[in-house]
């Protein structure tokens, strides 16, 4: 996510393409949008999308030499493909995955919040556009957590993630747009 080059494509526009739609899919699903028996195509999206194709941005971020682009993108591609197969094998009626209590998942958003959160802290130094990407996901994944309790809190989560969805596709249009036009076209406030 970094302006560094190497001779290598900026892949940030493709990593943060992917975590948008993901995240503004599955959470117009959880805002109660639309219906919860749309997951059956919002999973694939996540998987591919979401998973396989975040996962590679990472990968060529380490080949830039981009901690951060790397560590961030890998790890939520992980995360989109790991949700993807939980909800294949929910939906597929395997007993384990359909008896998953709430805590289970609980704990599970709140381990990636916290994982989001140091993100964040490190984001400080990125552009303001990729902060306010990764205060925005802390805190839908502590409210995720709530919300796997209180479903009232996990219609704002879906909320707040559409929120999250277009900060990222903002940022990953401003990636793309200004790397095309060889200038700023939409900032995303750089840090000096």
């Amino acid at each position: 996510m970094s302006t560094q080059n190497n001779g290598l494509a900026n892949v940030g526009a493709l990593g943060l393409g992917g975590f948008a739609l993901s995240t503004f899919i599955l959470n117009i699903v959880n805002a109660g949008l639309v219906d919860a028996a749309t997951i059956g195509i919002v999973m694939p999206v996540a998987m591919f999308y979401g998973g396989v194709a975040q996962f590679a941005a990472g990968m060529w971020e380490v080949r830039r030499g981009d901690t951060f682009g790397a560590t961030c993108f890998s790890s939520f591609g992980a995360f989109w493909m790991g949700v993807a197969v939980f909800f294949f094998l929910r939906l597929a009626g395997v007993d384990a995955f359909v008896a998953v209590p709430p805590a289970g998942l609980a704990v599970v958003f709140v381990a990636w919040g916290i994982f989001t959160g140091y993100a964040t802290i490190a984001s400080l130094k990125l552009p303001k556009a990729i902060t306010w990407v990764f205060i925005t996901l802390t805190l839908l994944f502590f409210l995720l957590a709530i919300g796997e309790f209180v479903p009232v809190v996990r219609t704002i989560a879906g909320y707040e993630g559409i929120l999250c969805s277009l900060i990222a596709w903002y940022a990953s249009a401003a990636i793309l747009i200004n790397n095309v036009h060889g200038r700023t076209v939409l900032p995303m406030g750089e840090r000096k």
